[in-house]
């Protein structure tokens, strides 16, 4: 078999798991948030700076990959949420069968809120369908901010950008309107909040957003209860 009917193949298993997984989110009334982007972008940041914020009661969970080491899961365990580290041993990317294999164990009914933190990487993780309600894509200001038009597919799929480390514009040759403009030249609807972990500036509208979506997902029994 050549390769582009094995590709195919493959993520046609994906999508048929991810199918599965959303349904059972959706049964459920977990919101399941796909975090993106290049490494070190500050996607772990991110979360750190999330958990911290929200009470401590709040039924939220962590799925955080990467291709080696714990490191990252290590760090948001000290929050006292649920995490568990998916560890790719190589692959560039989580698939549904790497959630669905690694949500075993925890009762969704348990849940309302799964953070998946994606593998460093602007390429693969768009190809794959986790089951989540929606993608978000981290871009710092340490990168160029063409890369949304270099990475087209995963800016077009996410329904927010994150521009992260803002704290580091004025020693960085970066224009955030520019990286707003491309952004929106690939996916016009595209929400966008600038964030700097480090010092808090614009946290308020991530967790705004945030709590935006999880209000919009709830079913309407639990909306009026």
């Amino acid at each position: 078999m050549d390769r582009v009917p094995l590709e195919r193949k493959v993520l046609s298993e994906n999508d048929r798991i991810a199918a599965e997984l959303r349904a059972r989110f959706q049964e459920h009334n977990v919101l399941c948030l796909n975090i993106i982007s290049s490494p070190g972008s500050g996607k772990t940041s991110l979360l750190e700076r999330t958990l911290e914020t929200l009470p401590r009661h709040d039924r939220v969970a962590v799925l955080t990959g990467d291709i080696q080491t714990e490191n990252d899961a290590n760090r948001l365990k000290r929050f006292l949420f649920p995490v568990k580290q998916i560890t790719t041993g190589g692959t560039c990317h989580l698939d549904a069968r790497m959630i669905e294999r690694h949500l075993a164990d925890w009762p969704l009914e348990d849940l309302d809120l799964l953070f998946i933190e994606n593998v460093g990487n602007l390429v693969c993780p768009s190809s794959y369908d986790l089951g989540e309600a929606a993608k978000v894509v981290v871009l710092s200001v340490t990168e160029g901010e063409d890369k949304p038009l270099k990475y087209p597919s995963i800016f077009f799929k996410s329904d927010l950008m994150v521009l992260s480390k803002i704290d580091l514009l004025p020693y960085v040759p970066f224009d955030m309107n520019a990286a707003a403009e491309n952004a929106r030249k690939v996916h016009p609807g595209m929400e966008i909040v600038k964030v700097s972990c480090l010092t808090g500036n614009g946290l308020h509208e991530w967790m705004t957003w945030l709590e935006q979506r999880r209000s919009a997902h709830k079913s309407p029994v639990e909306a009026v209860s």
